[in-house]
């Protein structure tokens, strides 16, 4: 059984950062791309971030370039979401999810999600 685990997501002011962590665990995911996912309220999931499970390309939502930072620890199958300078317009559920292949920026070609994180930016 697959599992994806969020943490790190809490109340930051304007400015701000905050690392998001996902560990993943039950099974080897050496070949499996990993994302971050945001869905605030009232709106649809959207692609924040990806990166695949060894090397390759790195991509980015035009809205966090320049401010997010994803990256992977995958001696501890973790795949980590660094937010500095943050703004109220990124107040959203963080969701991470894992898909066999690179990664893609549409939620519905991800096989597995974790159960999100709450990220909220006070003005």
């Amino acid at each position: 059984q697959v599992q994806l685990v969020e943490s790190g997501g809490k109340l930051v002011q304007t400015g701000g950062s905050l690392r998001l962590s996902c560990a993943a665990s039950g099974r080897t995911f050496s070949s499996y791309a990993m994302a971050w996912f945001r869905q605030a309220s009232g709106k649809e999931r959207e692609f924040v971030a990806g990166i695949p499970w060894s090397s390759g390309p790195i991509g980015y939502a035009d809205s966090v370039k320049g401010r997010f930072t994803i990256s992977r620890d995958s001696a501890k199958n973790t795949v980590y979401l660094q937010m500095n300078s943050l703004k109220p317009e990124d107040t959203a559920v963080y969701y991470c999810a894992a898909r066999g292949g690179a990664w893609l920026s549409r939620p519905q070609y991800y096989d597995y999600w974790g159960q999100g994180t709450q990220v909220t930016v006070s003005s």
